[in-house]
């Protein structure tokens, strides 16, 4: 999950207020106890949680000796640094030796573009010389997550109970659309969409912010191109909501619900990859159908299309790896 820095320096109330309701990971002033007194929030001051030369330190890229100096100091924590009119090259070099690298932005296109550096992009972005309305653009940028993501139609090819087990609903703190749910999978190479719970039904209540999201062995993935068990989640945590279009947004975890329901094995293929998962055998939950429309487990039947994701296989803690793997 990318961070989102603000400079209210010199200290202006309404700019700390915007990038508090912006959802700010850490403020930037002169004194950290004007900004204490609104919120509880990190703040990068000479009394505050990140201290300047200590925690952070930057760094303004004029030529070859600056780059090195920051380099260096990518070391010792964050970094965050100006690029001035070169901004590509200075932050690839940076970003590809550490993940402590801040871009100074003073635009929604200079963000975006440090976000998107190498694909990988910077750990974040310090907005700087902004007015309220910016940082409230910005901010939403940074929520919406990364790039969209390749979804792709796969059929599925069986469908089984499977008995008992222990299955995870995953309560967000937010309300989540049709077609819009978490990417869950039996393995690390294949996810299919599992659609929130937001459609009416003779039995309970909607629930927008609930993914009945499947057994507690499985793989979801999570911010920062991470992966993490069902069973790991917990309040606090970060789970990417993904629509039927592949656009990605950050949704904290509230709640995590582990119960022993009736389940089914769900098998699917697409693009020569095969996916698995198992969910509960009820018909609220449902995949997302390759026409963004949803479908309840109880209904599907071979032939039918849904959503999903092809990955390369190998995780190792949620992080990717390159190495001989087989999953099955």
């Amino acid at each position: 999950m990318k961070e989102f820095w603000v400079d209210v320096r010199p200290w202006r109330k309404e700019l700390a207020t915007a990038a508090i309701e912006s959802g700010a990971d850490v403020i930037v002033a002169d004194s950290a106890s004007l900004v204490k007194a609104l919120c509880r929030v990190r703040v990068a001051a000479p009394d505050g949680d990140l201290v300047p030369g200590k925690d952070l330190n930057e760094v303004r890229i004029e030529g070859g000796m600056t780059i090195a100096e920051a380099e260096r100091l990518t070391g010792k924590g964050y970094v965050v640094v100006e690029t001035g009119d070169w901004r590509v090259i200075p932050l690839e070099n940076l970003v590809a030796l550490s993940d402590r690298v801040i871009a100074a932005v003073r635009s929604e296109e200079e963000a975006a573009l440090a976000l998107g550096i190498l694909e990988k992009g910077v750990a974040g972005v310090l907005l700087k010389d902004a007015d309220p309305a910016l940082i409230r653009r910005v901010g939403a940028l940074l929520r919406s997550g990364s790039a969209p993501l390749d979804l792709v139609p796969f059929t599925i090819t069986a469908i089984r109970q499977l008995g008992m087990g222990d299955r995870v609903c995953v309560d967000t703190c937010s309300m989540l659309s049709e077609g819009e749910g978490i990417l869950v999978g039996n393995t690390s190479s294949a996810f299919l969409l599992v659609q929130a719970e937001t459609l009416e039904n003779p039995y309970v209540s909607p629930r927008p912010f609930r993914v009945n999201a499947g057994a507690v062995h499985a793989y979801t993935l999570v911010p920062g191109d991470r992966t993490a068990y069902l069973s790991d989640l917990k309040a606090g945590d970060h789970v990417m909501a993904v629509s039927s279009e592949g656009t990605v947004r950050d949704a904290g975890v509230g709640r995590v619900k582990i119960e022993q329901r009736p389940l089914l094995l769900v098998e699917a293929e697409a693009e020569g990859a095969k996916a698995s998962l198992v969910l509960q055998n009820a018909e609220t939950v449902r995949l997302v159908g390759a026409n963004g429309t949803p479908v309840s487990v109880v209904s599907l039947s071979p032939g039918d299309k849904v959503l999903g994701r092809v990955a390369g296989a190998g995780r190792h803690f949620g992080i990717a790896v390159r190495e001989t793997i087989i999953e099955k």
